[in-house]
């Protein structure tokens, strides 16, 4: 049965190649094996997570995939969707925006705490995920972004409940 009212979760977002943050909540504590990465002790609170769609499809697929139900874990990130629910995304398709870069202006606001190797496998940064008690305000995120790239384009804020 076809349901006209469904939306898909990649039609909100651009096909064009991006850098996303996504906002993910844990009700509770739990303890997550994550791929080769081993145990990962989630306590309750926000978990940011950094990611770039540079790949076929760009944003809309790399997002669709994320917002779409785990079936096969295959990212660092789909381990962790089994234990944290995605509450928002921003996203930019601007030239200067890197995941690398995103994790350096996270690591700038009070209360950030990056979980080591998580997500950053193919690069020097410490993690692309981050804990924090409360998610930050996008302006603040904005702000120590613009402090490392003053050219750094618009970022996009979409509900995952939209």
């Amino acid at each position: 049965m076809r349901n006209d009212n469904f939306v898909s979760p990649e039609s909100r977002f651009p096909v064009a190649p991006g850098t996303y943050l996504l906002q993910l909540f844990c009700p509770q504590p739990r303890t997550l094996t994550i791929g080769r990465l081993g145990e990962l002790e989630l306590v309750p609170g926000c978990y940011l997570y950094l990611g770039s769609a540079h790949g076929p499809g760009g944003l809309a697929a790399r997002l669709g995939h994320h917002l779409r139900p785990v079936r096969r874990p295959h990212w660092h990130l789909d381990y962790l969707r089994q234990g944290a629910e995605i509450h928002q995304v921003w996203y930019s398709t601007d030239n200067h925006a890197d995941e690398c870069l995103w994790a350096a202006a996270l690591s700038r606001i009070r209360g950030c705490v990056p979980i080591s190797g998580f997500g950053a496998s193919d690069c020097r940064c410490p993690s692309h995920l981050f804990r924090r008690t409360a998610p930050p305000a996008l302006s603040s995120f904005r702000r120590r972004l613009r402090q490392l790239c003053p050219e750094h384009g618009r970022i996009i804020s979409v509900l995952d409940q939209d």
